[in-house]
């Protein structure tokens, strides 16, 4: 299968390279020199959040059936490789291909690809990908673009005792999303999901997400009446010098709301300047983001984001099986 539609590849494996202590974003449990293929029956199918899984019963080397743990991408990323909530069910007879895990014990490997009845699920090598069209105006389906890694707390900010207490003690297992907890801005902006902007009405940009708590309303009228504090606050825009101004305020307190691993308050509040670059086909973000609890001065980080196919976004639940196979599947292993 050619390397752009592999599911879960070397190269993905390396975009979450990391130490140990955050192996399950590495995927450090798996052994690449352990590929194999394996046939058996579905027993469970999750499109969810955070990540997408199988429960697959099938025979290991010592020839016992056990269930396998087959974990892959978040439904958006498997949405763009052609997958959907309907792609398998409860026996359902498959193969697949996969990395196995370090501990040959546990049955747990990664996905390159499947076939049911012969036939392999998702897009094939030959199929091509919609169009990609620039943007004029904003509106369209943005990406996180590459090298951009944000599995860590941020550097250099200044940040007040309380805010150098949470990033002293940052664990991504306290990661929001184990409690199906999803951060508003700006932390939500920065995930790597799809985002769609688009006009609800001449007043009023809506930006969306995948697996988004909800859309971002950007209103262009500065009068339009303010509802109750919520994560994702009360945006007002407006465009100045081709450029994109949001202002953000109204918000409630909220786990990692401000990055990895800092929180941020009811005083949050948020300016965040969207420019086109690259002929329509990228937007970089600068972000001001000023929190008196667990910032001591305001912080400011740079963002970007690429131009990807137009689509709707892709909704799915969080449920707290999937948060703990996604934490758990690439623990540091005791087994070489």
């Amino acid at each position: 299968m050619h390397s752009a539609r592999r599911l879960i590849t070397a190269a993905a494996l390396a975009a979450f390279a990391a130490p140990n202590a955050y192996s399950h974003h590495s995927h450090a449990s798996l052994d690449k020199n352990d590929v194999r293929v394996l046939t058996g029956v579905v027993t469970k199918y999750s499109w969810s959040m955070p990540h997408v899984f199988l429960k697959v019963q099938a025979p290991n080397p010592a020839g016992e059936v056990v269930e396998y743990s087959i974990e892959m991408l978040h439904p958006g990323g498997m949405a763009a490789q052609g997958w959907s909530k309907d792609s398998f069910k409860p026996g359902d007879r498959i193969t697949w291909e996969g990395q196995h895990d370090r501990n040959k014990s546990r049955a747990y490997s990664s996905l390159e690809w499947a076939e049911r009845d012969g036939i392999r699920v998702g897009k094939s090598e030959d199929s091509s990908d919609s169009a990609i069209t620039p943007s004029t105006d904003f509106t369209g389906t943005w990406n996180r673009g590459p090298d951009q890694p944000t599995y860590f707390p941020p550097t250099g900010w200044a940040l007040t005792t309380k805010g150098q207490q949470l990033v002293a003690g940052f664990s991504e297992d306290q990661n929001p999303v184990l409690d199906c907890h999803d951060p508003g801005p700006p932390k939500s902006m920065t995930l790597p999901y799809a985002h769609t902007i688009s006009y609800l009405d001449a007043k009023t940009l809506v930006i969306a997400r995948d697996l988004m708590e909800g859309q971002r309303l950007v209103h262009l009228d500065r009068t339009a009446p303010v509802g109750p504090p919520s994560k994702l606050g009360h945006s007002v825009g407006w465009f100045e010098n081709g450029a994109l101004i949001i202002e953000t305020g109204n918000f409630i307190a909220d786990r990692w709301g401000t990055h990895t691993g800092i929180d941020s308050s009811e005083q949050k509040q948020l300016r965040e300047e969207l420019r086109m670059v690259d002929g329509g086909l990228g937007v970089e973000l600068k972000v001001t983001v000023t929190d008196p609890v667990y910032l001591a001065t305001p912080a400011t980080f740079t963002h970007r984001w690429v131009k990807v196919s137009n689509r709707d976004v892709v909704t799915a639940p969080c449920t707290m099986e999937s948060a703990k196979l996604w934490i758990e599947a690439g623990y540091s292993p005791t087994t070489p």
